[in-house]
């Protein structure tokens, strides 16, 4: 990283971009899991470390868990998608 600060977009304006999160295995390491965060239109917009988000979320089991793990997601969204 070269030292810039990650600015992340507001939670309505990513909810409005974001159309789907999904886990799925990492093309470069089959052994990994990612979430990758698609666009409304099924652009890929970025990505995100499942291992980090479980260990951070620390979601239920279930539909509550799904939740948690999208609203951690989508306040993260970060800002250079719209580049």
């Amino acid at each position: 990283m070269d030292g810039e600060e990650i600015r992340f977009l507001p939670f309505e304006e990513a909810m409005k971009l974001v159309g789907a999160i999904q886990e799925e295995e990492d093309i470069e390491n089959p052994d990994h899991r990612i979430f990758m965060v698609y666009s409304k239109d099924d652009q890929e917009l970025c990505w995100f470390d499942f291992d980090e988000v479980v260990r951070e979320v620390q979601p239920e089991v279930g539909d509550q868990g799904r939740e948690q793990v999208t609203e951690y997601i989508l306040h993260r969204i970060p800002d250079w998608i719209l580049d």
